[in-house]
């Protein structure tokens, strides 16, 4: 079903200042950047009555955030579905406010993994038990698994994998608020330390603290709350599997669902897309998105990437912060990929802006693509 008016409206984003200081705490982080998105909106806690979160700290993530600025929420959803459940969060969120279960929702999370020493998840609530036991480390394995797996069948190369971490880079040199101000080179790339065959340093996500919040509400009411609201027009979302011994497809992921079903309720082709936000936090992440979306067939992404379209006027403007491989990755991406999305479509990137910015795809994964969820994105005058 194809949509013809958004579905909700983001009208603040914010990531929490205070995330590199090391002296937060996950929670504390979330509520930094929610005040910080309340006080942009011109709102208070007591307007905010919707909660959404996700967190490999806190057990009860929505509760922790309510508990932390005394909010009493009529709805709170804490799905949990890796790092692409805050853009599942979006679609959650339009469902609930457009059943008028809430009016105004608060999108938050909060991580301290580089505090806590780089530990992937904090609180595994399972054990990966057909897959520990023979050696896989949590998730890099699974990654290393897809990146031999597409080199088989399609004969990418190590250096068609360096291409997304040097765009990237180039990237985040142009993002003041990045700790990433160096240039890499090929050789850099495929000369750094091998991590997981066939993955290289740079080919793996950097490991960061960071906090980031969401306000959304209806489109109806977002104007009264901002001049420059940033639309939701569409989220589809899916999972394949649990476990990485359990992929259907080494090669594929659910991208090429969400990302076909998001569009065309959207009414959109790749050619209205002027920003892609992908989760990036492998580079084989990328190349297999980029195929699953339909940007190129599926086993040339590395010929595509390789010509440098992904960089800085390459044509193809993906993770315009620099993305998880060199801005940040604090555990979980979904969020920062919305807020670097509405970043765009409100004009304000300074140096990393991309002209004429009006409609973003922004795809998060969980797991080693186990989960997918895309969304269209527009700005307060695209369509409207």
């Amino acid at each position: 079903m194809k949509t013809s008016e958004p579905i909700l409206a983001i009208v603040a984003a914010s990531e929490a200042p205070s995330a590199d200081s090391g002296k937060f705490s996950p929670g504390a982080l979330m509520a930094e950047a929610s005040a910080i998105v309340m006080n942009s909106a011109g709102c208070s806690k007591d307007d905010v009555d919707g909660l959404w979160s996700a967190s490999s700290y806190h057990y009860m993530p929505t509760l922790s955030l309510a508990e932390q600025l005394g909010i009493r929420p009529r709805y709170s959803d804490s799905t949990t579905i890796g790092g692409s459940s805050f853009v599942s969060h979006l679609g959650h969120a339009a469902a609930a406010i457009n059943a008028g279960m809430c009016n105004v929702g608060l999108i938050a999370y909060g991580s301290t993994q580089r505090s806590d020493g780089g530990r992937v998840v904090r609180s595994m609530s399972e054990s990966l038990c057909y897959e520990v036991p023979y050696g896989l480390v949590w998730p890099i394995t699974g990654y290393g698994l897809m990146a031999t797996r597409h080199m088989h069948e399609f004969g990418t190369k190590p250096e068609h994998l360096a291409e997304v971490a040097i765009a990237a880079r180039e990237w985040a040199i142009l993002n003041p608020e990045s700790s990433q101000t160096k240039s890499l080179s090929l050789d850099d790339v495929l000369e750094s330390p091998m991590i997981c065959s066939p993955l290289h340093r740079y080919d793996c996500c950097l490991v960061t603290n960071g906090g980031g919040a969401l306000l959304v509400t209806t489109p109806e009411r977002a104007r009264d709350m901002t001049d420059n609201p940033v639309y939701v027009w569409s989220v589809a979302e899916s999972h394949r599997n649990r476990f990485i011994s359990t992929m259907p497809d080494y090669t594929s992921s659910p991208a090429a669902d969400t990302g076909r079903v998001a569009m065309q309720r959207a009414d959109v082709t790749h050619k209205d897309i002027d920003t892609y936000h992908l989760y990036d936090a492998f580079t084989i992440a990328v190349l297999v998105m980029l195929e699953d979306l339909g940007l190129c067939p599926k086993g040339e992404s590395g010929s595509f990437v390789q010509d440098g379209k992904l960089r800085p006027g390459g044509g193809l403007p993906v993770n315009t912060s620099g993305g998880g491989l060199s801005y940040r990755h604090p555990g979980m991406l979904g969020i920062f990929l919305i807020i670097e999305a509405f970043t765009q479509l409100r004009n304000s990137g300074g140096p990393r802006q991309v002209e004429r910015a009006q409609c973003a795809l922004v795809h998060g994964l969980g797991g080693v693509h186990m989960s997918g969820v895309t969304a269209i994105l527009g700005s307060s005058t695209w369509r409207i």
